[in-house]
């Protein structure tokens, strides 16, 4: 299962970063202390937009974790959306973290062999799947149209010119299957309920966040979509 999980696993190579990227100035300055110890302090300073410019304005190459990388990204594209909890960028940031490994895409679940390149792969397995499958299966499939719809938005477009299926089909099935994982009851064991009921009644405004951050901030030449 993905969960909101990023601010948990930072390393010390970002810890080192932060400090350093906020060191210029006497009034930006934060201690490594601070960001160890107080929660509430290190979530208000990772959305310095001091942070975020080193990031993307960096001339060498990051030593930071994914994590790092995906969380301020997704905070600062996403905090004046529908989509505003930090929890659920911090969500939306793991999901790109962990779809970033084409293996881990097309396998959500680790008991089935089989890969499931396409939606249809998943709502076919959906037919059979026990209750507990069944919440990872749908999980998987909320997240996977987000991903799809985010970082893919041209190439449905161009494909629904075509007769697939446009953008509005994916946000409809991932907004259900965000809100229909939400309702199982392995979404209250996980933690998840309320990260799912935000990111269904928000999928479009998360969608197109992610499209912004595609475009502007990740300069991401991805992968076209499977098939």
């Amino acid at each position: 299962m993905i969960h909101a999980n990023c601010r948990a696993r930072f390393t010390a190579d970002d810890f080192e970063f932060i400090v350093r990227s906020l060191a210029h100035s006497p009034r930006d300055a934060v201690s490594l202390q601070r960001l160890l110890t107080d929660a509430d302090a290190r979530d208000e300073i990772l959305e310095h937009d001091a942070l975020a410019s080193a990031i993307l304005e960096s001339a060498d190459a990051l030593r930071i974790s994914p994590a790092l990388y995906f969380y301020v990204l997704c905070r600062r594209v996403l905090k004046n959306t529908a989509v505003s909890s930090r929890d659920a960028a911090d969500y939306i940031a793991a999901m790109l973290d962990a779809f970033t490994h084409t293996a881990r895409v097309h396998r959500p679940h680790p008991t089935r062999e089989t890969e499931m390149r396409y939606l249809s792969d998943i709502l076919i397995a959906l037919r059979e799947a026990t209750p507990s499958e069944a919440f990872v299966l749908r999980s998987h499939l909320a997240n996977y149209a987000l991903f799809l719809t985010g970082l893919f938005a041209e190439d449905i477009d161009k494909r629904a010119r075509r007769g697939a299926p446009d953008l509005g089909f994916y946000e409809d099935l991932g907004r259900t299957s965000f809100r229909l994982a939400a309702d199982h009851r392995d979404a209250r064991r996980f933690e998840l309920q309320r990260v799912y009921h935000e990111l269904a009644d928000g999928f479009r405004e998360a969608r197109v966040a992610l499209n912004d951050l595609a475009d502007r901030l990740l300069h991401l030449h991805a992968a076209p979509l499977p098939g």
